[in-house]
């Protein structure tokens, strides 16, 4: 079983390793995936060995809340025709647990429940009990993301304002009155229970369960300061030690630095957000003859669907009637609008823009391309790169080292420089405010959700996060031919007639070709449709398969097919004939021989063209990874093709078992390859792949198989995934690089290198501004992503 949780109080990876590492030491937890920007926990477990409950138990054990998220299901149930039922109904519901509100009449019922502690199985058991039958079920999901979001700012906003003003007073009153400490006692203790209790609460938690977390040092931090200025002002200290201010200030920058944190978070998350509000909110179906407007939610398979100029397109479909231009830019990241007619496929979310379409509605809800895109890009933002893991040990190893440093820098200044105990006290506590993994901690995680969305918003989604570290290392793009650098679609390139004209020649081999029902001929009848040539009556014809087909046209007998078929049927071909097809079959051409009463009269050349924007993407890619491909087409065709477009490796005539071989020896020289296809035959070569780059336009299993999919069959967009790998990483370090420098240099000036250069001493107030702007410039250095 999977449950998908909402957990407020995440803050950076460290709490999430808190969450992830907890839930995964619990029997029967088979996975945990957390992402602290999303505030989303997906746990996969056995429902025999633990509950829903117990799994959330532990959530909030460890010092965050888990959101009981709301859903509602509609039924229209048969049988249900009196108030007998509906009463019956109701007792049935009463016994179940999570049932937050019902709505009965007669043949309706209406619940909202919360998914955590009851399932929709469980109610619909119970009104099976009564004996009635279910006709429809239409499910809501209430979104609570954005509103979890804005709640989270409304407080913070709040303590802030609170703790700030509180500090704020108790300057004033340390600037301009003395012998006030007790006023002071009094305020710096309401801004720690207002502001700052958050901040203890979960620094308690981390520490039950073990966890030395930011939350930990800000409260030694905090707590040391205040409790030092509790006994001086009882007179148990000397009242040197009162950093009542300063135990006020550490909390306001703390806030200040998270509210800042959120608001870039906010932005970051606005990509997939975009996304999902694409999906209008009602539309307009036909039924029953009328035209009636309906929740979206309620839009069934098999319904049509009116969509005005200027509406978003609900579901997924087929155009019933009308023309229109529509605008894919939500799906594919083209702007410019596409020509829709009658049997063109509609995708939800995007825009009509000039006419009245009627669609019939083929996917609905969850199983629209739209929905399907989000969930991806959802899915890929809990994946983690390599470099992730090395980040959290180091996030891990980073606060006990922060602490020995700061304990060792107050037994320095205090016994061996012989120094004040408040000048060591401030010392100490300047060491433990300053220290930031969160800024670690948010440097891989920020960067991939700008960037996986920015992604997105061009059209290329990212299945997997370590695909965009493995990408930009790759060393071998590998390309399956047909249908990726070839156009896919058999095109008649050249016609070579002895005797009659080319448009006659034409016309009687497609007349022919069209009851051979092979690729070939039906390339050759397209091109005859193409130049509305008259098709001539046939008689007898004969398929001979994988030589050709023959038949009788006003009473001759033709043949088409090749020279093998042309000897069988005993027609002589001249050299020059037999040189011409050789010189087609070079070039990557199919030649296609025409007789009629036993002599030539012409030669058809078929191709697969290759792709008019393959060769500037293999002239770009080339200049930093070998090139190659891959092919069950002839050897002829296929060297015909790298020749063409320079590539360093070929492999023809290969079954699709085969191509994961290919790519597995590959890989065993050193390579690290990518492999980009379109077709079921490719998932397995996908799959084996280092990376795996499927087309939107691809079969359903190709996209499973790849790990990142281009939602245009436009080859320019593998270079724009490269180049988005390329950025995302860079971001990445940079991110790192700075946290580094940041936690490098102020520690030691914290720890007292500043006194020593310049007579000044790092006080605790400077270190909680610093470590709060470190991490807001982790975010907003991510956020640069979107331009």
């Amino acid at each position: 079983m999977e449950v998908k949780l909402t957990v407020t109080g995440m803050s950076c990876s460290m709490c999430a390793k808190i969450i992830e590492d907890r839930l995964r030491r619990l029997e029967g937890v088979r996975d945990v995936l957390v992402n602290f920007n999303s505030a989303l926990v997906f746990v996969k477990f056995d429902e025999s060995k633990i509950s829903v409950s117990k799994i959330v138990r532990v959530i909030e054990d460890s010092g965050y809340h888990v959101l009981r998220e709301k859903r509602e299901i509609t039924l229209e149930i048969e049988g249900m025709n009196n108030s007998t039922c509906v009463e019956a109904i109701e007792k049935r519901l009463d016994l179940l647990p999570g049932i937050i509100e019902k709505s009965i009449t007669v043949g309706k019922v209406r619940i909202v429940y919360d998914p955590l502690k009851v399932s929709k199985d469980e109610m619909l058991e119970e009104i099976d009990k009564i004996g009635l039958k279910l006709l429809r079920l239409k499910e809501k999901e209430y979104t609570l993301e954005k509103e979890l979001s804005e709640k989270r700012i409304r407080k913070l906003k709040s303590c802030l304002v609170v703790s700030i003003t509180i500090g704020i007073i108790i300057f004033f009153l340390r600037f301009f009155f003395h012998e006030v400490i007790f006023l002071e006692f009094i305020l710096a203790t309401s801004a720690i229970i207002y502001s700052g209790r958050e901040i203890f609460s979960r620094a308690y938690s981390s520490l039950r369960v073990r966890f030395l977390t930011m939350e930990v040092m800000y409260s030694i931090g905090i707590g040391s300061a205040y409790l030092t200025s509790f006994l001086a002002t009882f007179g148990v200290f000397y009242k040197d030690f009162n950093f009542y201010e300063a135990s006020v200030f550490l909390i306001v920058f703390l806030l200040f630095g998270k509210l800042l944190e959120e608001r870039a978070r906010e932005k970051s998350w606005n990509s997939l957000r975009r996304l999902m509000s694409l999906q209008p909110k009602r539309a307009i179906v036909l039924r029953n003859g009328r035209e009636i407007e309906v929740p979206t939610s309620e839009i069934l398979v098999g319904d049509i669907v009116i969509t005005k100029p200027g509406e978003r397109f609900p579901v997924d479909g087929i155009v019933l009637d009308g023309e229109s231009y529509v605008e894919e830019s939500s799906i594919t990241g083209e702007s410019i609008p596409k020509f829709k007619k009658v049997g063109d496929r509609i995708y939800g979310g995007t825009i009509n823009k000039s006419s009245f379409l009627k669609v019939k509605a083929e996917k609905v809800g969850k199983e629209t391309l739209l929905s399907q895109i989000v969930r991806i890009v959802e899915e890929a933002q809990f994946s983690r790169p390599r470099i992730q893991n090395l980040a959290d040990k180091f996030v891990y190893l980073f606060i006990p080292m922060v602490l020995t440093i700061a304990i060792f820098s107050f037994l320095f200044w205090y016994f061996l420089v012989e120094k004040s105990l408040v000048f060591a006290f401030a010392t100490f506590l300047s060491v433990i405010v300053i220290a930031c993994p969160c800024a670690f901690g948010l440097a891989i995680p920020t960067a991939l959700v700008v960037g996986l969305g920015k992604g997105a918003e061009l059209g290329i989604l990212v299945k997997n996060a370590s695909a965009l570290e493995i990408l930009k290392k790759a060393s071998f793009i590998l390309f399956d031919k047909t249908g990726t650098l070839t156009t896919g679609k058999l095109e008649v390139v050249d016609v070579i007639s002895f005797e009659l004209g080319e448009k006659e020649l034409l016309s009687i081999v497609a007349s022919l070709e069209r009851y051979s029902g092979h690729p070939l001929g039906e390339a050759i009848v397209r091109k005859a449709t193409e130049l509305d040539l008259n098709f001539k009556d046939v008689h007898g014809v004969e398929i001979v398969p994988g030589k050709g087909i023959k038949g009788l046209i006003n009473g001759q007998k033709v043949v088409v097919g090749n020279a093998r078929m042309m000897f069988e049927e005993s027609v002589e071909i001249e050299d020059k004939i037999l040189d011409k097809v050789r010189e087609f079959e070079q070039e990557g051409k199919t030649a296609i021989i025409v007789s009629i009463d036993f002599r030539v009269y012409g030669i058809i050349g078929i191709s697969d063209k290759v792709r008019e924007d393959a060769f500037s993407l293999i002239k770009e890619i080339k200049k930093h990874k070998k090139v190659g491909i891959v092919t069950g087409d002839s050897k002829n065709v296929a060297n015909s093709v790298a020749n063409l477009l320079g590539l360093d490796f070929v492999e023809s005539e290969i079954l699709p078992t085969e191509k994961a071989k290919i790519v597995r020896k590959l890989q065993e020289r050193g390579e690290i390859v990518v492999f980009v296809g379109d077709g079921i035959n490719d998932a397995p070569a996908l799959a084996q792949a280092n990376v795996g780059i499927a087309f939107g336009n691809a079969a359903d299993v190709a996209i499973e198989s790849g790990d990142i999919v281009l939602m245009r069959n436009e080859l320019k967009d593998i270079l724009k995934a490269i180049k988005l790998s390329e950025k995302i990483m860079s971001k990445i370090k940079q991110n790192i690089f700075w946290a580094i420098v940041y936690n490098v240099t102020l520690i030691p000036f914290s720890a007292g290198l500043m006194y020593l250069a310049f007579g000044i001493q790092f006080r605790p107030e400077w270190s909680a501004l610093a470590m709060s702007l470190s991490s807001v410039s982790v975010v907003i250095n991510s956020l640069l992503l979107k331009l």
